[in-house]
């Protein structure tokens, strides 16, 4: 990479809360054929080159393991550099105004402070490379001769939003050089965030407590955009949030410490903007002040998430499973924003690992992300500690504990996920050295052998399955389940040890040490639990990944015990995305569909009931009274509980790869008469294959269609049968 060549710079004594621009203005002396603009910073950035954006790469550089890694882009600027006439040259001016970003957040482990005085500048470095038609080259890197000032955005960060006075005057200085490390630059790995649809209010109203409120009907990751005519001085002010309190007011509790605005001082006449450096989660924009004649007709908002070409549908005959299907689409959308967050709107914004594996199989199904967790799983390998420890949280962050079983077992669940949907080894065999690391780190701490005990984990997170009067000793263990930590991590530990045992094979290793390790955890499984599974995670644990000794009975369990409980779910993040799965694959289908059509809580279609337009965090976020399950730890935009779509796909329409890449397919469709009809259809790298069934006056009608060789099991009867379309059934 050219920009090896330049040097980092800054403004000289600024405070890091300073949102500098750097300027450098130059000529072209002739002609040119091609020109390069390759630049990154320690924050994000937006480049303007002769007024014109350049590129269209939204929170550019991304987030990334800083420490280790931080991404260069290379823009082609040929078109956006003024034309010199024959005989002249012609002036351009580039300007990139840098943010604090996720680099320099106030949770940025590498300062050592959260004092923002001490906390890194805002650094710059970038080259332009200009060949011209006679075939000369120039260069023009970072250096002294650059010049920054203060821009117009006076307030930026990632949970903070954007501050902007289009009144200030811009007074240049030199630029300095800064000794800061080069050796962290790679090239562009991931796709780009970018700007993908934008929605306009659907209504405008004022509050019981008379704020004037705009909902876009969605909620959404994105920013808004406003166009206006204002007087120089005017200011006009937004806050965002996802709900409205049960007596309809604006509600930001749940954003706990994030500030979440946009505050703007107007220039004189007519002038547009979009926040540059920063993202919201929303549904809801409060307009907290406004010039006279602002109306929801000079605003709309315009969603952002990673660049992805979608792959995945779902149809059905009933209105709320198909919202449902539109919130698990949205919730993707809106938490797959360079990497796989949490959430996107509160004090928070993190790549869990938990989350990243629990909802990665739906993922792949719905959209292509090869590359976008390509980029991840890389920063991932470079956040494991030298002791096979795999951080929670990707990139990582030290304020966290050290992770435990579900969240580290990202490491292999996930690449083995990759590899399962696109038949892609390179997947595997990148991680496969990680994998084996996180392997070897566990029986360093565990204190049983052979298991994986007597270690921090978060367990079943949210599980609904505490007895009846039971008293936690603290807050974060109420979130956790009832469930036994020892036995959690001792059934990831067996599934991690099995995937390993699989890519070992694919890549032609041998496998017997960690097959004989998978057979001891197995026996001492069993020995130490001695077949008492109690909640339904314990059971659906046990069950998923192979442990159990008598699986048809222990599934007639599980099934028992969701009919005695009223037919509900208890589990939580770490039993729920398995339970329909286990329940369908031991003949419990009935049970399975039920716990998918329930309207009430917990159910999937009770946040459907109250309005949601994105998967919750908790199955009671907003209570059937109107009020709320709490204000900390309560987000919309949560898509862990969105797993169900790949029991949608694989078992209700009944799509599942026979090889990886589903080079070939069983299709093997689960029908319910509660349900009238239902379609998948799924993009393959081998071509796309359909799967939809509807009930009639005669029978159900079944349509497949599929771009390889596919067993079909209808009713029973299977048949293999090559490309083609084909219906089953009545007519």
């Amino acid at each position: 990479m050219l920009i090896q060549n330049a040097s980092w710079i800054r403004m000289k004594d600024a405070a890091s809360t300073i949102v500098p621009i750097f300027r450098r203005e130059f000529e072209t002396r002739q002609k040119v054929k091609a020109a390069t603009l390759e630049v990154t910073c320690d924050g994000v950035y937006e480049a303007r080159l002769n007024e014109k954006r350049v590129g269209d790469f939204i929170l550019a550089p991304g987030w990334t393991e800083y420490s280790k890694r931080l991404q260069v882009q290379c823009y082609d600027i040929t078109s956006l550099l003024a034309d010199p006439g024959s005989n002249t040259t012609s002036g351009n001016t580039l300007g990139i105004t840098v943010g604090n970003g996720w680099f320099r957040r106030t949770n940025a482990p590498w300062t050592g402070t959260k004092n923002p005085d001490e906390f890194l500048p805002a650094m710059l470095i970038a080259i332009l490379h200009i060949i011209y038609q006679d075939g000369s080259e120039e260069v023009i890197p970072t250096d002294e001769t650059w010049q920054v000032s203060e821009s117009s955005i006076t307030l930026s960060g990632i949970f903070i939003g954007e501050d902007i006075d289009m009144t200030k005057k811009l007074v240049f200085q030199a630029a300095q050089v800064c000794d800061y490390t080069k050796s962290i630059l790679i090239p562009q790995e991931g796709p780009e965030v970018r700007e993908q649809e934008h929605i306009y209010p659907c209504k405008s109203f004022r509050t019981p407590k008379n704020e004037w409120v705009l909902d876009f009907g969605q909620n959404m990751t994105g920013y808004m955009f406003f166009e206006m005519d204002a007087h120089a001085g005017e200011r006009l002010s937004f806050s965002t949030a996802e709900v409205l309190d049960r007596e309809g007011n604006f509600y930001t509790a749940n954003y706990r410490s994030a500030r979440s605005q946009l505050h703007y001082i107007c220039s004189e006449g007519h002038q547009s903007y979009k926040p540059k450096l920063t993202f919201f989660g929303f549904r809801y924009l409060r307009l907290d002040e406004a010039p006279a004649g602002f109306s929801a007709d000079n605003v709309h908002a315009i969603v952002l998430h990673s660049q992805m070409t979608r792959t995945g549908w779902l149809e059905c005959s009933d209105p709320m499973l198909n919202q449902l299907f539109s919130n698990i689409l949205w919730g993707q959308k809106g938490n797959y924003l360079d990497i796989p967050t949490d959430c996107p709107q509160r004090d928070e914004r993190y790549g869990w690992t938990g989350d990243g594996q629990i909802f990665c199989r739906a993922g792949t199904y719905q959209y292509d992300v090869r590359q976008f967790f390509r980029k991840w799983l890389a920063d991932m390998r470079a956040a494991q500690h030298d002791d096979g420890w795999v951080p929670e949280v990707i990139p990582s962050l030290t304020a966290y504990k050290a992770g435990g079983a579900a969240w580290s077992d990202a490491v292999t669940i996930i690449p083995w996920q990759l590899y399962e949907t696109y038949g892609d080894i390179s997947f595997v065999a990148d991680m496969f050295q990680a994998m084996k690391k996180w392997l070897a780190y566990i029986p360093t701490v565990s204190t049983t052998p052979d298991l994986f005990t007597g270690c921090w984990t978060y367990g079943d997170w949210l599980a609904l399955d505490h007895p009846e009067g039971y008293v936690p000793p603290t807050i974060e263990l109420s979130k956790r389940g009832y469930s036994k930590d020892d036995l959690v991590c001792s059934a990831f530990y067996a599934n991690s040890v099995s995937i390993v045992i699989r890519v070992g094979k694919l890549l032609g290793q041998d496998m017997s040490q960690y097959e004989k390790l998978h057979d001891r955890i197995k026996k001492a499984y069993n020995k130490a639990f001695k077949g008492k599974f109690g909640t339904q995670t314990e059971k659906v644990l046990t069950l998923h990944f192979d442990l159990a000794e008598d699986p048809q009975a222990l599934a007639d369990a599980l099934a028992q015990q969701i009919r005695d409980c009223g037919m509900k779910l208890q589990t939580g993040l770490l039993g729920t995305p398995y339970l329909l799965h286990e329940l369908s694959r031991y003949g419990h289908s009935d049970i399975a569909w039920s716990l998918l059509l329930r309207k009430e809580y917990p159910g999937w279609l009770y946040s459907v009931s109250k309005g949601a337009t994105t998967v919750w965090e908790h199955w009671d976020g907003i209570k059937p009274d109107g009020t709320f399950w709490d204000d900390d730890m309560n987000s919309y935009n949560h898509y862990a509980y969105a797993s169900v779509a790949d029991w949608v796909y694989g078992v209700a329409c009944g799509i599942k790869p026979v090889t990886a890449g589903f080079s070939k397919v069983r299709i093997e469709p689960h029908p319910d008469a509660r349900l009238g009809s239902l379609s998948a259809v799924l993009d393959t790298v081998h071509g796309r294959i359909r799967s939809a069934w509807k009930y009639t006056d005669h029978g159900i009608r079944y349509e497949i269609e599929t771009p390889v060789e596919t067993e079909i099991v209808i009713g029973g009867v299977s048949k293999t049968l090559g490309k083609g379309k084909y219906i089953f059934g009545e007519e």
